[in-house]
């Protein structure tokens, strides 16, 4: 009886503790649920930092932003974001004295001038009509953070900052290569006596060096008009092209002027502003989308776009002697493919017209590289002083006069500059003509070349090649391999990765295989009666790659009936537009002579 008491009891008992049971599982549920609540809303808090929506103007360090409502939907090249609604307008561009310290360049023929650092530094120019030239070189660095990644075609609206530190150390690509020498398509009119005259002559290099594209190059010559303003932005086709979603879609450009003789950089009113040396240049009404006033750059000024592209400039200068009226040369680095990056720029032509020391001679060439610029840039130097050199013996000269050949004079400048090269992993085709005038006023034209850079004349209709096809696959080439000894396979049409098998430089490949040669062909003199009507075509593979010779002339010869002064230039023009339209692969340089208006030139004395 009392066990029996004992049990209902117990059973009595089994509902509370049950429901206790369930109550304190409950309660534990419940602090877990809230302990992940707390977790994810802290996780959202710290990804999304809602708390910059609301600080205060007075407790931020940015500049004037553009209102939200100031963003057109249909503007494609502005940026798509913003974050601030502020109505901040106005920014001073006065400086602290810091910013003020002055400094001297000293260039070429003991020319100077002053420039000083930071915004008030630079100064603002009146705008002005640009003009430049394509042998000018730009480098631009920009900085990446990768924090900072939003989709691709999304400009994001940062704070910006009217000033904020950059490293004091400058950050520029050193090249101890020679300066290019590109020759500029300037219009040119008839002169009436020669005098040595030199131009001055900019190369630009812009290298990004921070930012998401990081690395990327672009150079620019100051001569070449055709390239120029170079655009910097987001969308094609901008010149260069950076994947940075804080740089509008056109942000800014830099232009040659040709008054100052400077590099001048604008904002094409961006939204996230330009600024030089961490000071701002754009436009005073921030927001407008109105551009800035024209700022001119000096060598080792960083240019920032938005908050992380950050390019470094490198400027180099050099005199350059004058262009004959009939002569128009111009060149342009092309792309791979549609819409891609530019290609490096390693063509390099040369035109010294009269020769120093031998004012019935001219020359005028083009070498190609491979490898970098370095060799081509030091063969463009080195053969026509070569060639001048010789022809300094009046020995040598008068057998050139006499016996209307010039082929050993050639053939020793090819063997100079090939001894003085040092170019172990770099080389360059080299292609020169060699035109002078005897002393009965009749001109004659010689050529040279190792290569594919090619060269063809015209005179009085008949199509004339000066130039021998040096690539491995050419039945020349293939005829002196088998006279080696040394045949190759038809399936073979490189040798070591290249497609030319005659050049200067690539000392090391000599060395390894004797396919490599140095070895020039010396083409048949070209005498050009006064009656006659001739023109002559230099070009670089990038052309032939597209155009064959008889095409080229063709081209050549619907321009030479222009009687307009600059009809030389727009006869080169002409050509590397086709090319273009043709959407060749590699660099283009062009040289196009007019013998009927080099002769009206003084260039060469008529002894």
């Amino acid at each position: 009886m009392g066990m029996l008491t004992m049990t209902t009891a117990t059973n009595a008992t089994n509902p509370t503790t049950v429901s206790s049971m369930r109550s304190e599982m409950a309660a534990s549920l419940a602090g877990v649920f809230i302990l992940m609540f707390l977790f994810l809303l802290l996780l959202f808090i710290l990804v999304c930092r809602p708390w910059r929506f609301f600080l205060s103007p007075s407790t931020s360090v940015s500049s004037p932003r553009l209102p939200a409502s100031a963003v057109k939907a249909d503007n494609l090249v502005r940026p798509l974001l913003s974050d601030n609604v502020d109505g901040n307008s106005g920014q001073s561009y006065d400086m602290p004295e810091i910013f003020l310290e002055a400094s001297r360049i000293q260039i070429n023929e003991n020319t100077t001038w002053s420039k000083k650092q930071g915004l008030v530094s630079k100064e603002q120019v009146q705008s002005t009509d640009f003009c430049a030239s394509q042998s000018d070189s730009l480098v631009l660095d920009v900085s990446y953070d990768a924090s900072q990644d939003i989709e691709v075609g999304h400009t994001l609206k940062r704070s910006v900052t009217s000033s904020w530190p950059i490293d004091d150390k400058k950050h520029i690509r050193e090249d101890s290569n020679f300066d290019i020498r590109i020759i500029n398509e300037k219009p040119r009119s008839p002169v009436s006596s020669f005098t040595d005259k030199k131009i001055l002559r900019s190369s630009l290099t812009l290298e990004v060096i921070a930012g998401p594209s990081r690395g990327l190059c672009c150079s620019r010559e100051s001569a070449s008009t055709s390239v120029l303003p170079l655009t910097l932005g987001r969308v094609s086709p901008s010149d260069l092209l950076l994947k940075d979603s804080e740089v509008s879609g056109k942000h800014a450009n830099i232009n040659w002027n040709v008054n100052s003789l400077k590099w001048e950089l604008v904002d094409m009113g961006s939204l996230n502003g330009t600024y030089l040396n961490s000071l701002a240049i754009h436009h005073p009404d921030y927001g407008s989308r109105n551009w800035s006033e024209p700022v001119q750059l000096a060598d080792g000024d960083i240019i920032t776009l938005g908050t992380s592209s950050k390019i470094s400039v490198k400027l180099s200068q050099y005199f350059e002697h004058h262009i004959p009226y009939g002569v128009g040369m111009v060149c342009d680095p092309m792309s791979a493919r549609r819409g891609g990056k530019v290609l490096p720029m390693e063509d390099i032509s040369f035109c010294q017209c009269p020769l120093p020391g031998v004012e019935q001679f001219g020359i005028f060439g083009i070498c190609d590289g491979h490898g970098g610029a370095g060799a081509a840039k030091a063969a463009s130097q080195m053969l026509p002083d070569n060639v001048a050199s010789i022809l300094s013996r009046p020995e040598r000269r008068s057998n050139v006069l006499s016996l209307c050949d010039a082929s050993d004079i050639l053939r020793d400048a090819y063997a100079r500059t090939e001894a003085d090269m040092s170019h172990e992993y770099e080389g360059c085709t080299a292609t020169l003509l060699l035109i002078w005038f005897d002393n009965n006023r009749k001109l004659f034209a010689q050529c040279a070349n190792l290569g594919d850079s090619a060269c063809v004349m015209n005179v009085n209709g008949k199509l004339i090649p000066m130039t021998e096809d040096h690539r491995v696959t050419s039945t020349t080439e293939r005829a002196r391999f088998a006279k080696l000894g040394k045949p190759l396979k038809e399936s073979e049409t490189r040798l070591c990765g290249l497609n030319i098998s005659r050049m200067l430089g690539d000392k090391f490949l000599k060395e390894q295989d004797d396919h490599f040669s140095s070895e020039p062909y010396i083409s048949q003199v070209v005498a050009i009666e006064n009656s006659c009507t001739a023109f002559a075509l230099i070009a670089s593979d990038g052309l032939w790659d597209v155009i064959s010779m008889k095409k080229a002339v063709q081209l050549m010869k619907q321009k030479s009936n222009n009687d307009d002064q600059n009809s030389a230039d727009m006869i080169a023009n002409n050509v590397l537009s086709e090319a273009r339209t043709l959407r060749t692969k590699d660099n283009t340089s062009i040289i196009f002579l007019d013998f009927d208006a080099l002769r009206t030139d003084s260039c060469i004395t008529k002894a």
